[in-house]
């Protein structure tokens, strides 16, 4: 079965946690902190394999997820790094983002790599917080959450020319004349299902990638029958082969020729840019007064196009000139037009203006386990002058969205207080106290900060900066 657009949802592994520990050993008193860090996470990474030509292998696979990197322990010792997945797709495959559908990657070679989804990194030990003040910290960090996101993978066949037409045209018998290919032929509409590839000599020595695809109908490029599946293949050809049934008559032939032309267009306007060849097909069941007038109504219609070419791909009349010629616009039209769009970078939240100085304000941690155990509390002092925190307010409550901070939240030990007191300078640097008051935050609204929740309470009014 030929699958070539699937959407995953993929997530990089979390860094594992640092480890806060002390040197323990006989003769050696306070012996000092020596908890290693954490491993980094997993990425999760799609490589482009010469030997796939579907996508079918991820058609039931909706999520795909990396390894999770080792804690830290005691003497030094660093956590493994979790171990990377990698999907490998057909070459021509582009990878983008599902939510906005800004480019990650055009994998147009073998071997092409391309990163997803980051692993988090691993988190510091206690190691790494030892000072000459503070000699020994019990503060250690949580592993970084990995990246996850949404992804859609789409295969665009690689060839130099694709042949397209109406239904029942005759493109895989054309491609079979030329190539050898055997693909499913029959005297009906949609006999082809799937793109089909075939390798043609021009010269010795000279070869050239030929693309069949299905055959397209007024309205393809909106869903109308099964050309809006394939249109994308033909994007990375060079030239296009237009065939066209000579048996069908002037009005047909025209109509013909104005439909495929106007989905090309209306696909895409590179697409139907590309040079572009008319043949008419089974001649060799024409009469010639009739191929005469056929080609008389033709140069009246389409005074600028040069001149249809005549085959018969049944029984190969006219079939090497006319893959001469494509061969030719190809060879002219030199490297594929159209690389990838370059990824969008994400747009952050606005600026909600300079924070605003007001009297300290104070956030609680809402309890986890009991009434009787309210958690730490996290006092905010002034906020750092031009300090401006990105908070927002939402039917949720209050957000803080700086990646930053809720990177930081994320790698922080709640239950340790010294990794809390961290945080507590980190916020007042950041301004989110003096932009929660300035959106008008009350007593007992919520702040979220990416998966934690806290409550605001405003200090008492003889409250100083605590």
């Amino acid at each position: 079965m030929f699958v070539d657009d699937v959407t995953l949802e993929v997530t990089a592994g979390r860094g594992g946690a640092g480890a806060a520990s002390f040197r323990r050993e006989k003769f050696v008193p306070q012996g000092g902190p020596d908890g290693g860090d954490g491993g980094r996470g997993g990425d999760v990474r799609v490589v482009a394999d010469p030997h796939l030509t579907s996508l079918q292998a991820y058609e039931a696979i909706h999520q795909v997820r990396a390894g999770d990197g080792r804690g830290g322990a005691g003497s030094r010792k660093h956590g493994a790094a979790g171990a990377d997945r990698r999907l490998a797709v057909p070459v021509g495959t582009v990878v983008s983002d599902a939510a906005d559908g800004s480019t990650l990657g055009d994998l147009d070679r073998p071997g092409a790599v391309v990163t997803v989804a980051r692993g988090g990194r691993g988190g510091r030990g206690n190691v790494a917080f030892a000072t000459a003040v503070q000699r020994a910290p019990r503060m250690r960090e949580l592993g970084e959450p990995g990246e996850a996101r949404s992804v859609r993978l789409e295969l665009k066949v690689i060839a130099e020319i694709g042949l397209v037409g109406l239904p029942n045209s005759g493109k895989s018998t054309l491609l079979a004349a030329w190539t050898g290919a055997h693909p499913k032929i029959g005297d009906y509409p949609f006999t082809t299902l799937s793109p089909n590839l075939g390798v043609a000599e021009l010269t010795p020595g000279r070869a050239i990638l030929v693309a069949d695809v299905p055959g397209l109908v007024e309205g393809a490029h909106a869903g109308a029958g099964l050309g809006i599946a394939f249109l994308r293949h033909l994007e990375r050809t060079r030239a296009l082969v237009q065939l066209v049934d000579a048996t069908q008559g002037p009005d047909s032939v025209l109509t013909a020729v104005r439909t495929v032309a106007a989905e090309l267009s209306a696909h895409s306007p590179e697409l139907g840019a590309k040079p572009r060849l008319l043949a008419l097909n089974k001649i060799d069941v024409v009469p010639a007064r009739d191929l005469s007038r056929l080609h008389r109504a033709l140069v009246r219609a389409f005074p600028e196009a040069p001149a249809a070419h005549r085959v018969s791909a049944r029984t190969g009349a006219g079939c090497a000139e006319l893959l001469a010629a494509a061969g030719a616009a190809a060879t002219a039209a030199g490297a594929t037009v159209g690389p990838a769009a370059s990824r969008a970078p994400g747009a952050g939240p606005a600026p909600l203006g300079p924070a605003a100085h007001g009297r300290t304000r104070r956030l609680v941690r809402r309890a986890a386990v009991s009434d009787a155990d309210p958690g730490f509390r996290l006092y905010l002092g002034p906020p750092a002058r031009g300090a401006a925190a990105a908070v927002a307010h939402t039917d949720q409550g209050y957000v803080v969205l700086d990646p930053a901070l809720v990177r930081l939240v994320a790698m922080t030990d709640l239950d340790d207080p010294e990794g809390t007191l961290r945080l507590q300078r980190r916020f007042r640097r950041a301004g989110v106290e003096a932009e929660l008051g300035r959106l008008g935050a009350l007593p007992g609204d919520e702040v979220r900060v990416g998966d934690q929740v806290f409550t605001y309470v405003p200090d008492p009014p003889d409250a100083g900066d605590r």
